[in-house]
């Protein structure tokens, strides 16, 4: 899954694309290195980053969808929103494949029934406020299944599950996840992980999320061994070469 933020402010500064030509550009390059997936994200998550509005968010993720599904119809299109309503345009009207939101349905209480009639793939994401934990792997179950108990009584049939690195959780509760991952698999549901150019890099190694690309490559490389299903990541090229050289692993 490749990342396209149309934000001024993510945090990685060069998976920042404003103008149509940088975002189609973008969304070409990725195709041409292998990307499955381009996940477009209209307002940033970076701790202490302004909320944007609902109507800047929707105005430049629509934009975005609307111009990678002319220029590259068969891509396969997700949409970093916790907004249903934004959720609900961009799939309906726009033509989107996959909805993934990190609030786990828990910034816009409509967001489950949309999906639910929408009947597209949702990315759930673990998240909270504070990185308090009384075991965090197991904390993050519980979150799981109440959310998917909702989900499936609300006939959502396709839910990917993301553990949420970097979101409440200190650089030592992302290692613990990591270490853990193959515990996942209990829930029998597509893992998806987001770790490329995360805090729990640049602060590990004392570096800046530029210079995080190494060892973004060595975390999922453990990810994918670990039981990952999708990747989420801002280096389309080495991503697929690390899952590549994995799959070879697995296969020997």
């Amino acid at each position: 899954m490749g990342i396209i933020n149309v934000t001024p402010d993510s945090f990685y500064s060069r998976s920042r694309f404003n103008s149509d030509s940088e975002i189609a550009a973008a969304a070409e390059q990725m195709i041409k290195d292998g990307t499955d997936i381009i996940d477009i994200g209209g307002s940033s998550s970076r701790p202490r980053a302004q909320k944007t509005p609902a109507c800047e968010e929707e105005k430049r993720v629509l934009s975005a969808v609307k111009l990678i599904r002319k220029e590259f119809p068969d891509a396969i299109i997700s949409v970093d929103t916790y907004r249903a309503a934004i959720a609900q345009k961009a799939v309906v009207e726009y033509g989107a494949h996959i909805i993934n939101d990190i609030s786990g349905g828990d910034a816009d209480t409509n967001m489950f029934e949309v999906i639910s009639k929408l009947k597209v793939p949702y990315i759930l994401m673990h998240t909270q406020n504070k990185p308090s934990y009384n075991d965090v792997v197991a904390d993050i179950f519980k979150y799981f299944s109440k959310r998917i108990f909702k989900l499936r009584n609300a006939g959502v049939n396709d839910i990917i599950i993301d553990p949420g690195f970097g979101f409440g959780k200190s650089v030592e509760h992302n290692f613990e996840i990591l270490r853990k991952l193959e515990e996942f698999a209990i829930a029998g549901l597509p893992l998806l992980v987001g770790l490329s150019r995360k805090s729990l890099i640049w602060k590990s190694l004392n570096i800046t999320p530029e210079e995080a690309l190494v060892g973004t490559v060595a975390l999922n490389t453990v990810a994918l061994t670990k039981g990952a299903d999708i990747i989420r990541v801002h280096d389309v090229k080495e991503a697929v070469q690390t899952v590549k050289l994995v799959c070879e692993i697995k296969n020997y």
